[in-house]
């Protein structure tokens, strides 16, 4: 039997044995009862499973039963949906900074960001970042047994998917409700987006601390930049880890205070960095060459000092644009809803401007202005020398307490310079310290404008209706208004005068008739197309407004806007200072579009500069400020001056801008003697300013243009007709511009010849019965020109001897009193003028002892009071109009006498005397007289 036969005959025998015992038979029971027992616990294991399945899916269904799947786009506008402040640039996209906002935010993408900061945030939020789906199961459970068991270590089950969930879609309220539309919503949006997309948008929402200025701050470039100084590109590995770090506890690790200033103790930011950097070295993230070096950093020799932001270094500026950019926006939205935004009430109007505000705050847009930056910045230092301005004033003013207490008041000023074509706004000033007066004098300070109105109301209506012509005279004497008797600011009258020479010299009277010629309602509607927003109704009704007495006043905005006004042909163009608004991926929302408004026309423009050019010429009221520009350009202006000087004013155009410059005190004071011209100071240096960097803008090499319909015609001064014979003998010839439409047509019939006499220091025209001794022979002027007052030549305003009035000079109806005060001294005698209004002149009487005749040795006019004195007797008589003649003097003796005596009165008997009040022979006369016909002159 062989070896393997053995074998299986003793496992036959075995088997044998264990059935005789039955044994296999237990063993298979066993076995099969087993089986069936651990299939049953399998199934029920599975079955519990299943049940536990299905429950808390049911349990996860019902918590985000309401939740709406949402498409790619409404995630995309929620994801990136972030509040992100908005920034300012001036001209040429150069940047000014940013509007003020809660919190800071700049958004940047991934692109721009340093790989050591996504390292950074990877290794430390989330390490398993690219491998999940947005959510990590195991960490999720973790998190809510420690929820259920109340355990203190907290390990966090939020990935960065989550937590940008959490911040962007949902609120961070705790909740089985919320966690649950957060763990869908987080499957969701990695299903949509990329990882760098997820990334890109955590790293731009994720809150950083505080930056240097103690702003809030969000979103990794505003940190980079608010921390360091850097942006979020050029960041380093220390620095990386620094920020990335912060966002577990923003405040507790940011460097710096509230106040912007670096805290004294920074070792939970540092620590926090140094937990950062050992994770991205376990992640590999880093070699341990990198993470060494990094240790060694010193963080806080790297932080970037105190910036100063756009509102603390531009304080009226920043303001300024932030004001405009919501009523841009907020006129936009209301177009959007079908609303005409002018026509809305207040209520609805701050509405819109509020939700505005909300837009510049969150949206991050980009605000791009009309400002030149280097001349800005110019003019406002030039604004804070005190050197420029007078002196302050002591004015009475109400505490925070409500009590009244004595503080200086310094002086103000308010600029703005406007291109003319466009409208845009170059450069303003808006006061000389914002920390001190918020209020904005370029744009919003509401002033009265004195003389700078004459321009605007009182010359360019009458101009444009041909009422007034430049060479058009004007009487510069008394004149009522009902109660109102206006005077000129030199308490003066300057008799006939051309609307040229009045308005250069910026005398009242001249340029209140000239107002009172026009359309009132017309001229009224002309100025607010000029934009004069604060007309009012009592303004409309009186005539002083003309001279610039408006009841609520005009901004220097407005009131140099409307200047530009000439320089433009006649067509007003709006003042703007935004030019657009992009939103923060550079779409554009807004683009100013100029639109002008036709006021005047180009022949009543033309001539209002023309006029204006007189007022910086010698004579004119500016005539200072040329000299002291350090460039040429062909300007024409206008100075102004309000009741009791509080205001003062000086706006002027050429052919491609205009400034204007107001200089008071807030609270309306007399600016004092002496600093009445600070405002043509302030305008001449502003002016040089902008020249220094702006030369071909502020002083165009072409001068104003002069338009068809314009002709240069020879007039007669006097009357502003066209010049008649005697016109041209007398002198009185000038030339001047005119609207061919309204030039002289008819010749001067004014002037006249004939005998005029001089009484009370004027001239009048003789009568029939004056004596011809007294009369001299001149040229005679209508009485309407003359109306009462000197004449005076319409260039320069000289006296003009050869032109009198027609004028008669009535008589009081009695013999003049007898001349008084007789001397006589080293040959000359003098003698106390009569003072009485119709005394003509004078005659002298000699008796060579004193005992002979007295004879008239000269007749003398009315405004001489002296004749030499030959050696004798003499005595002096006043004679007036009608030739009455006072009792003769008091007798004076001069030298020797011939009966040797020298005292007055010694022979008065026989003294030929005329009886009082008939008249004498004339004696042949030796002083003062002269031959003159006997009729006179026709």
């Amino acid at each position: 039997m062989s070896h393997l036969e053995e074998i299986k005959e003793k496992w036959r025998r075995f088997i044998a044995y264990l059935n005789e015992k039955k044994i296999i038979q237990a063993a298979d029971k066993t076995y099969t009862f087993t089986w069936n027992l651990f299939l049953i616990i399998i199934v029920l294991i599975v079955l519990g499973g299943c049940l536990a399945a299905g429950a808390g899916a049911g349990f996860l269904a019902s918590l985000v039963k309401n939740e709406p799947v949402r498409a790619y786009s409404t995630m995309k506008d929620n994801i990136y949906n972030y509040e992100e402040t908005s920034t300012m640039y001036f001209d040429k996209d150069q940047l000014m900074g940013k509007l003020r906002a809660d919190l800071d935010r700049q958004e940047v993408p991934l692109k721009d960001i340093s790989p050591f900061v996504k390292d950074a945030v990877i290794s430390t939020e989330d390490q398993y970042f690219y491998e999940h789906d947005g959510i990590v199961p195991k960490a999720i459970i973790r998190a809510m047994l420690q929820e259920v068991t109340g355990s203190e270590t907290r390990s966090g089950g939020s990935t960065l998917t989550q937590q940008l969930i959490k911040n962007q879609i949902l609120t961070n309220e705790v909740s089985f409700d919320r966690k649950a539309k957060e763990i869908l919503l987080a499957l969701r949006l990695e299903h949509l987006f990329t990882k760098e997309q997820i990334l890109e948008a955590y790293l731009n929402i994720v809150p950083f601390g505080r930056n240097s200025s103690g702003r809030n701050v969000a979103g990794i470039q505003a940190a980079a930049q608010g921390v360091f100084g850097v942006d979020a590109d050029k960041l380093n590995l220390p620095q990386a880890a620094f920020l990335a770090g912060m966002p577990q506890n923003p405040f507790v690790y940011s460097p710096f205070t509230n106040q912007g200033k670096v805290k004294k103790d920074i070792t939970y930011g540092t620590n926090r960095m140094k937990t950062v950097l050992n994770r991205m070295l376990t992640n590999g993230a880093i070699t341990p060459e990198q993470y060494d070096k990094a240790l060694k950093y010193n963080v806080r020799k790297h932080f970037v000092t105190k910036k100063e932001s756009s509102y603390e270094k531009y304080p009226y500026l920043s303001i300024e644009v932030e004001r405009r950019s919501a009523d841009i926006l907020a006129r936009i939205a209301a177009k959007k809803d079908g609303k005409n935004y002018l026509k809305l009430n207040q209520k609805t109007k701050d509405e819109y401007r509020q939700n505005a505000y909300v837009q510049l705050r969150q949206k991050g847009l980009k605000i791009h202005t009309t400002i030149n930056k280097k001349i800005y910045e110019e003019m406002e230092e030039t604004a804070k020398n005190k050197y420029l301005f007078g002196s302050s004033h002591l004015v009475r003013v109400k505490n925070d307490k409500g009590k009244w207490i004595n503080v200086q008041q310094p002086q103000e000023v308010g600029s703005i310079l406007i291109e003319n074509k466009t409208g845009a706004i170059i450069s303003f000033v808006g006061g000389r310290d914002y920390n001190r007066e918020q209020l904005n004098h370029a744009t919003q300070a509401l002033r009265q404008n004195g003389s700078t109105m004459k321009p605007l109301l009182a010359y360019a209506p009458a101009i444009e209706e041909g009422k007034v012509q430049p060479g058009y005279i004007i009487p510069d004497t008394p004149l009522s208004i009902g109660a109102y008797n206006p005077k000129n600011y030199d308490d003066r009258f300057h008799g006939l005068l051309s609307a040229r020479t009045a308005l250069a010299k910026s005398y009242n009277i001249p340029a209140l008739r000239s107002f009172m010629k026009a359309n009132r309602a017309d001229a009224f509607n002309r100025l607010e197309k000029m934009g004069f927003s604060s007309i009012t109704d009592e303004d409309r009704g009186s005539v002083s407004v003309a001279i610039g007495g408006l009841t609520n006043g005009v901004t220097v905005e407005e009131n140099t806007n409307a200047f530009s006004t000439f320089a433009n042909q006649g067509k007003f163009v709006d003042a703007y200072l935004i030019e657009k608004i992009e939103d923060k991926k550079g779409k554009v929302i807004y683009k100013h579009q100029t639109k002008p408004v036709p006021v005047y026309s180009p022949q009543t423009s033309y001539l209002v500069l023309d006029m204006m050019r007189d007022v910086l010429k010698p004579g004119g009221t500016a005539s200072r400020i040329p000299r002291s520009l350090n460039f040429y350009a062909d300007w024409a202006g206008k100075t102004g001056t309000s009741s009791e000087y509080k205001d003062s004013w000086f706006v002027a155009t050429n052919p491609n801008v205009t400034l204007g410059v107001w200089h008071g005190y807030d609270k309306p004071d007399t600016i004092p003697m002496g600093q009445r011209q600070v405002s043509q100071t302030l305008w001449t240096a502003f002016a040089n300013d902008a020249y220094r960097y702006a030369p071909s803008l502020m002083a165009p090499k072409h001068r104003f243009s002069m338009p068809s319909g314009i002709v240069r015609k020879e007039i007669c001064g006097i009357s502003g007709k066209l010049p008649s014979d005697l016109c041209r003998s007398a002198g009185l010839v000038t030339t001047d511009l005119f609207n061919v439409k309204y030039a002289p047509n008819s010749s001067d019939n004014s002037l006249d010849t004939g005998l005029y006499v001089i009484a009370d220091g004027r001239k009048y025209k003789a009568s029939e019965s004056t004596p011809r001794e007294f009369t001299q022979k001149g040229v005679l002027i209508d009485d309407a020109l003359f109306n009462g007052v000197d004449v005076k030549k319409i260039s320069g305003g000289e006296n003009s001897d050869h032109l009198l009035p027609k004028t008669n000079l009535p008589e009081n109806g009695k013999t003049p009193d007898t001349v008084s005060g007789l001397s006589a001294k080293g040959g000359k005698l003098t003698w106390s003028d009569s003072g009485e209004s119709d005394v003509i002149g004078y005659r002298v009487y000699y008796s060579a002892t004193g005992k002979g005749p007295f004879k008239k040795i000269g007749s003398l006019t009315s405004d001489k009071t002296s004749s030499s004195a030959p050696s004798g007797v003499l005595y002096v008589t006043a004679v007036d109009i009608s030739g009455k003649e006072s009792a003769p003097s008091q007798k004076v003796t001069s030298g020797k006498t011939a009966g040797g005596t020298n005292k007055p009165g010694s022979d008065d008997k026989k003294a030929e005397e005329p009886p009082a009040g008939k008249k004498p022979k004339d004696p042949p006369s030796q002083i003062g007289d002269k031959k003159t016909p006997k009729k006179p002159a026709n």
